[in-house]
């Protein structure tokens, strides 16, 4: 099948949930790893490397946030889409999840088809525009496409998947104005469902490890790269 060699890990506390995610799942075709808590998940997560997270948020011990902080900071793992499966009856804050490197929140209970479609937007991948060059070296700033690479003032910066592509199509026109709609496409991809909140949470964390010099706001309309 097409899926093949698409690896998926599942992680949640409730057996019943996993069986229903794993079997439809493996039904598309996708290598299914699955784990119960968040320790047996980031160990699994680091020896098979998979594509794609779906990770509870609430679990015992290490609950999902700290799981995927822990991941984002693990060598190989910044561009593993990461997305929690969370209650909708659940109050946790979507911030800190998108804070903690989460590409996306996913409902539950969620439609087979519904969930299948999800999955294959969030695998999407949904490269940063059409960039004329892999590398690019704006005011201190380098970026490397190629190597997923970003160096600050001769540092080098560990950035999320989602971070980094929202730099490099933000770096790409330096001066011309991105709006939000324009973004979530470019960046997330047109059948992820994400709102505006989103994007300025990302922006947050982007400033945060580059300064605020580099990207302004645009108010109403989106973000715009200077050097």
């Amino acid at each position: 099948m097409e899926n093949t060699d698409l690896k998926i890990l599942l992680v949640d506390d409730e057996p019943d949930i996993i069986e229903f995610l794993s079997y439809n799942l493996k039904k598309e075709g996708y290598q299914v790893f699955t784990a119960l808590n968040g320790k047996d998940a980031i160990v699994l997560a680091k020896k098979e490397q998979p594509q794609l997270i779906l990770l509870d948020v609430m679990m015992p011990e290490l609950d999902g946030i700290e799981v995927c902080r822990e991941l984002r900071q693990s060598k190989g793992m910044e561009n593993t889409v990461i997305a929690f499966l969370t209650a909708r009856s659940e109050d946790y804050s979507h911030i800190a999840g998108f804070e903690a490197g989460a590409d996306d929140y996913i409902n539950k209970p969620i439609k087979p088809r519904v969930l299948i479609s999800r999955i294959k937007a969030l695998l999407r991948r949904t490269p940063a525009g059409n960039l004329p060059d892999d590398k690019m070296e704006l005011g201190g700033l380098r970026i490397d496409r190629e190597s997923y690479l970003v160096i600050h003032n001769g540092n080098e910066l560990s950035l999320p998947r989602k971070e980094f592509e929202l730099l490099s199509l933000l770096a790409s026109r330096p001066g011309k104005v991105f709006g939000r709609d324009e973004i979530l496409d470019k960046v997330w991809g047109g059948d992820v469902v994400v709102g505006d909140r989103t994007i300025d949470v990302h922006i947050r964390k982007l400033r945060e490890k580059i300064g605020d010099d580099f990207i302004r706001t645009v108010k109403g309309v989106g973000y715009k790269f200077e050097f």
